[in-house]
Formats: C-alpha cells, structure tokens, sequence
C-alpha cells in the first residue's frame, strides 16, 4: 500500500470529567475507524492540567480504571495514541502514552521532560521517565512523545531519528495558547524535522480551562513543510496521507551517541504486523482560519470565557456596561460568544457620569441586542456619604469616595448573581492591574476576569477589528474615540493619574512579561518610572485578590507570575 492515513483528534477534555472524556475519545476514534493511527492529546483522560487531583492515589486509580473498561471500544488495526495520568513500576505518577491495538495496550511511554516554568508545575506531580520506544510496523518505524519532550535542545525528534531511524515521530500536547504561539512551535520543530529528515505528528489540545486557553493548532510536518494542519481554538479532526515510499530516503548518520541525551537510560522497539487499512489519499487540508493577531485573541477570548462558563456549569453571564471601551469589549466578546440570549448588561449612572457615557453604554447593548438595565446610583452613594460624614467631617473628597462608588456597582453586579444565578463577568484590563488602578471589591468583583491579560491598547484594537469584521458599528465608535475615565469624580480622565497607555503597555511590556532591567526605560522620565515601579510592587495584594482570567500574552498575572506580596525590593534604590 502507497499511503497510510493519520487521524489527529484535537479535543476538548474537561478535567476530573472522566466518564464523558472517554466518551468522547471513543466517538473520535470511531469517526477515524478507516485511519491507521488515531491519535489523542496529552492527558485527555483526565483534562489538563489537573492540579493536585494528581495527589489523590483514587483518582489515577479512576483514570486507570476508565481507559481499561473502555480499551474494547476503539476500532480494530487502529493504532490508538493516546495521553493519561498512571503509576509507574515504582508507584510514582507518570504523565503516561499508551498505545493501544485491538483492544490492548501494546507500548506505554512517560514523559521525560517535565517543564516546570511559566504556568507549568509538572515536577511536583510526576515522575520523568527514563525510556524512549519506537514501533515498527512493516517497513515504517515510528517513535512516540509528549509535549516538552520535543522543545528542548536535547529533544526526542532527534534522539528517535537518530536511535531508530524513526520515520515517524507523533508528539501528543497540551502546550497552552499566548499570541504567536502556533509560529513559535512551527518554528523550533521545523528546525528539527529537516535537519533529520522525519515527519511530525503534532496533536495539540483545545479548549479553555481556568486561566489556560489550548488553541489546537493540531499539524504535520515533513521536513519544513506544514502538510496538514487543524483549526484554531475548536475541536477538529485533522486527517492527513502520507505517502509510505516517500519515507525510506536513505539517510546516513554518524553513530548515534545516547551519551549526550543524558536523561534516556533505555531504550525499547517491537515489531508489530497488522493489515494496512487500504486507504486511497485525498487532499490533505490546511486550515488558516485566523488571518490577524487582533482575530487571534478575539478567538482565544471567545473560546476561553465560553468554556469557563459552560464547564463552570453557568448558562448567563452579567457585565457592568459603563460605557467605556473595556466593559463595551467585554459585554461583545460575551455575547458573540454566548449568544446575546445569555448576557445580561447593567449601567450603574453617578452623577459623575456624562451624558454621552451613560448613551453610549444603551447603544451598545442595543446594538448587541442583549438584556439591559440601568440603575443610577446617585442615591445609594449619597445615603453612604450621609452615613460616613461624622467620621469623614472636614475631609476632602479622595479615593474613599471614588472606591465607593465603584464597590456600590459591585454589590449590585452580586446581588444580581446571587439572584439569578449569573456569572459576574468583571472589565478590568491588564495594564489598569498593572498598577493597580481598579478597585478591589469593587469592579475587581466578579468570578471571571477577561480582560485581565490584555492591555488597554490591544483593547482598542480588538474593539476596531470586531467593528471591521462585522461590518457595522457594533461597539459605538464614540465609545473608542473618547478618551477613557473611571468617572468617580468630576472631568476625570485615565491619565490624569497615568502616564498615557501607550507608555504605560510599552512599560508593562518590559517590566511584567519581560523582567528588564531600568536601563530599558529612557522613554519614561524618572518621576514617572519610580510612580509605575512603586504602584506595580505596592498592588501585588490586589492581583493576588482577582479573579482568574484568561492568559493570552507571554506572561500573565497569576500563576504565570508569583510575586510576594510583602515585599522591600525595588530596583530604583539599588540602581
């Protein structure tokens, strides 16, 4: 037979949801049946990441259990990869490959490059293995990993090719979404796929899950070639062809040296004979169906505040409409995510509020066509102001008053969600958490913060690129014009307080995703460097305090980012 057939199953999984993970898994394979290998990400059993359910021995045992009452299930001379947690010969938990072939488990592998950086804590539940295998079915020899094990310098694409001639290397993932992330891994794994003349078999998981966006992305690679590719943020099934004589190129190598992959202690083939599936090729598809970074993390937003609604077990959300450009944002990506029959908009006037805010937030939802409320709260505010003027007598007006304001709005948001049983969804952006310039109990309130890692300029241009895509003017373009405010006082403005945003990204940039050094900051005088490097170390106890939202650049608030919140350091003294 001239091709085989490759299906890449690029999932969903819903972590600790074990009964309809494995559901799932078997009705993919089964729309795969004619395929010769059905492939499944990392850890789908289980979900990724599941934390420290890892520490319960019950529920590997339950992982465990599940894929064996269901190993008769699958399709017959298929080869079905696929990734769960398991206990090694030792009883350590091992982040596990198994290989499945009519109804039994023929090869296992456990993942031997566990990253512990960024998000990642996978040394403080697994166990590395010390192994790597390879198959040989007829004349084609494959090899198998997962996710880490391919991005490393010393990586398992290298070392299979070299080791066993691997045609073949299928890489089974959970590698979470940041803008650019699909050309990064194109990037590095191309480089290793030429230089040893093999193909790659990228299955990649999707979905949202707490502060984790997985945006599929699923592809093969032949030498630098993309010659199959899955879609973005949704589940796919990505079938490729490839031709089997196309892979016996005589290629020639030095001796391989296992020294220099110092962490692989054994190695382990087996030949195994099942009957080709007899597939005539068709055209393998490459989907490109984000065209622009704007449309990019308008995706991943949609995809990340969807999932965590619905696995959350939420059907309406509820957002504060100010009539400002992040909660306008926040209320669109909602309901074109949600549909507008399950977003709830609240404009919550002071006498603060202009005119053409408290407008603009109306039009809004009336161009979204979502349910809509507006309650002023210049009363509640004065009854609060009345209650306090004993203690706040001769005082002048400051942030007490302004945060006030802000937390009657998020009493009314919760008293909403306690009622009806909405999820609050909160507006704040990335660079206004920066330096604290939200107001903890008040718009920080909320189960999900989607914003949180998007800074105020990338708002403005996903707000111009969903207008653009649309074709209408969905979020009022009076809302993008204008120049922002918190509107807690009179003629209040952002910057009256700020350096102006773009400033301030450049400075988040630098100072939050990448840790520079002062001497990147000359386009900051130095009043205002030493304000943004005090207010970012002083708010940490409020970021600490926010809810999860989701991580869209390369570093984000979170886990991404642990800071103390008591804490001396500040590099303008020491520089």
């Amino acid at each position: 037979m001239d091709y085989i057939k490759v299906s890449i199953c690029q999932i969903n999984s819903i972590i600790g949801d074990l009964k309809n993970n494995i559901k799932k898994i078997i009705d993919f394979a089964n729309n795969c049946k004619d395929s010769d290998f059905i492939v499944f990400p990392e850890l789908s059993i289980s979900g990724y990441p599941p934390e420290d359910l890892l520490f319960k021995k019950h529920f590997i045992e339950d992982c465990k259990k599940t894929l064996k009452l269901n190993l008769n299930k699958f399709p017959s001379d298929s080869f079905i990869l696929i990734g769960h947690p398991d206990f090694n010969k030792n009883d350590e938990v091992v982040n596990r490959l198994s290989i499945i072939l009519n109804g039994k488990i023929i090869s296992q592998y456990d993942k031997i490059n566990l990253p512990n950086y960024s998000v990642f804590d996978e040394k403080r539940y697994f166990k590395e293995g010390d192994s790597i295998k390879s198959i040989w079915w007829d004349k084609i020899n494959f090899s198998f990993n997962i996710c880490e094990d391919i991005w490393v310098e010393d990586n398992l694409i290298t070392a299979s090719k070299k080791l066993f001639l691997s045609d073949i290397i299928f890489n089974i993932s959970a590698s979470p979404y940041h803008i650019n992330k699909h050309e990064e891994r194109i990037k590095i794994f191309s480089k290793y796929t030429k230089e040893n003349n093999c193909i790659l078999v990228y299955c990649n998981l999707v979905g949202g899950q707490d502060e984790l966006i997985f945006d599929g992305n699923s592809f093969v690679l032949k030498g630098d070639e993309i010659i199959a590719k899955g879609k973005s943020f949704e589940e796919d099934i990505v079938d490729v062809y490839i031709n089997v004589k196309e892979l016996f190129k005589e290629y020639e190598y030095s001796e391989f040296e296992i020294e220099k992959f110092n962490k692989i202690k054994k190695t382990a083939a087996i030949k195994v004979n099942k009957p080709y599936k007899m597939n005539k090729p068709k055209k393998n598809i490459c989907n490109v169906n984000i065209h622009s970074e704007e449309e990019e993390i308008f995706e991943a937003l949609k995809l990340a505040v969807k999932d965590y609604v619905h696995k959350n077990g939420f059907k309406k959300v509820i957002v504060g409409i100010s009539g400002g450009i992040d909660s306008a944002l926040t209320a669109t990506i909602c309901t074109l995510s949600l549909g507008k029959e399950n977003v709830v908009g609240i404009s919550m006037p002071s006498h603060f509020t202009s005119s053409e805010t408290k407008s603009d937030a109306r039009i809004l939802a009336e161009n979204l066509g979502i349910e809509f409320y507006e309650i002023p709260i210049a009363n509640i505010f004065q009854t609060y102001l009345n209650q306090l003027e004993p203690y706040f007598k001769d005082l002048p007006f400051n942030v007490a008053e302004e945060n006030l304001q802000a937390r009657i709005r998020g009493n009314i948001l919760m008293a909403f969600s306690n009622k009806f049983g909405y999820l609050v969804i909160t507006t704040g952006n990335k660079s206004e958490l920066t330096v604290g310039y939200a107001t903890i109990y008040g718009d920080m309130a909320g189960g999900f913060a989607l914003l949180k890692d998007v800074p105020k300029m990338l708002v403005y241009k996903i707000a111009k690129f969903i207008n653009k895509k649309y074709k209408k003017e969905i979020i009022p373009n009076s809302t993008i014009e204008r120049a922002p405010s918190a509107e807690l006082r009179p003629n209040q403005k952002d910057e009256d307080s700020l350096v102006p945003y773009p400033l301030l990204d450049k400075f988040l940039k630098l100072f939050i995703e990448e840790d520079k050094d002062l001497n990147y900051f000359d386009f900051l005088n130095e009043k205002d460097l030493k304000k943004l490097i005090r207010l970012v170390y002083i708010n940490e106890y409020k970021r600490r305090q926010a809810p999860v939202g989701p991580k869209i650049t390369k570093r984000a608030f979170g886990k991404d980012r642990r800071y103390p919140i008591t804490n001396h350091y500040n590099e303008i003294y020491y520089r």
